[in-house]
């Protein structure tokens, strides 16, 4: 009903607004980040066994592996390569560590131009703080839920 008492312009827009409209292949999408994300958790999964064939444990392995996923994505991300797998895999690198530790070095590069307090420290956990934030409160308070019920 409204859009029979739009002017003629209106609706020439609308329609130009329609045909510019960018295209989303969801199923694309979908399986791009099912192959970068798969692919992380693959590379993560050869680490953990290549560290278990030196007689570490199972959960060691899991800490080192989860070491070197971060560090990796850290040093991809300060060459820039990492923003190219993200650009690509949507989803798919923004879910395993790898993006969380992404998501605090890429703010840290940006603003490292205005200096080591103002620029690196201060900008550094702009993405990263609420999640650690929210990380911490909710692990708090699961933590003591468990701990008067158990």
């Amino acid at each position: 009903m409204l859009r029979e008492r739009e002017s003629p312009q209106a609706k020439r827009y609308a329609r130009l607004v329609e045909q510019e409209k960018p295209r989303v292949d969801v199923g694309g999408n979908v399986l791009k980040a099912f192959v970068v994300g798969g692919t992380i958790c693959l590379i993560g999964e050869v680490i953990k066994t290549y560290l278990m064939s030196f007689g570490l444990s199972g959960e060691v392995a899991g800490v080192w592996t989860s070491i070197a996923l971060v560090f990796l994505s850290a040093l991809l991300t300060g060459l820039g390569i990492y923003d190219e797998i993200a650009r690509f895999g949507g989803a798919g690198s923004a879910i395993p560590i790898t993006g969380f530790s992404n998501s605090v070095v890429a703010p840290a590069m940006e603003f490292r131009s205005e200096g080591a307090i103002l620029g690196l420290a201060a900008r550094m956990f702009v993405i990263a703080g609420p999640v650690i934030v929210y990380g911490l409160v909710s692990a708090t308070v699961f933590g003591l839920i468990r701990s008067v019920l158990f």
